[in-house]
């Protein structure tokens, strides 16, 4: 499989935070951590944007997708408000991580935590034709839970 080079920048704050790095052989995400001077407490129900302390550089036709962590889901409730969050290959400035408390308990995020995992997919532009009808499937216009849960 084809390994995309992606360039990364550290930026100043992001200094003695270590950059994207895969946590096992087989590992999808790349783990991010918190580039924070000071200590950020996410209240439940509220959000806040993290900085990581890097920009890349994606190559043409690949995105960086930005997930939570298992780990802080399953223990605390803490997610990615706009998962997955995408970064496009012409973006430039530094990745960013929308939290969300969805726990019961403010939740501390301090500098170097891991806080998101970050994919990067090849991705294809869709070329969109207007037409005056669509092609009948057995499932037709079912929407939300139509073809049920069994």
């Amino acid at each position: 499989m084809e390994q995309p080079e992606v360039k990364i920048m550290r930026l100043a704050h992001g200094e003695g935070i270590e950059l994207p790095f895969y946590a096992s052989n087989h590992a999808a995400g790349a783990d991010l951590r918190a580039a924070i001077d000071e200590e950020i407490v996410i209240a439940p129900g509220q959000y806040r944007l993290i900085r990581t302390g890097f920009a890349m550089a994606l190559p043409e036709n690949y995105e960086a997708q930005i997930r939570p962590r298992s780990g802080l889901a399953l223990k605390y409730g803490i997610t990615v408000l706009n998962s997955p969050g995408t970064i496009d290959a012409d973006y430039r400035g530094e990745v960013g991580v929308i939290l969300i408390n969805h726990g019961t308990a403010a939740f501390t995020v301090c500098r170097g935590d891991r806080i998101a995992q970050m994919v990067i997919a090849p991705f294809s532009r869709a070329a969109f034709q207007t037409v005056s009808a669509l092609s009948d499937t057995n499932r037709g216009s079912g929407g939300f839970g139509s073809s049920g849960i069994q």
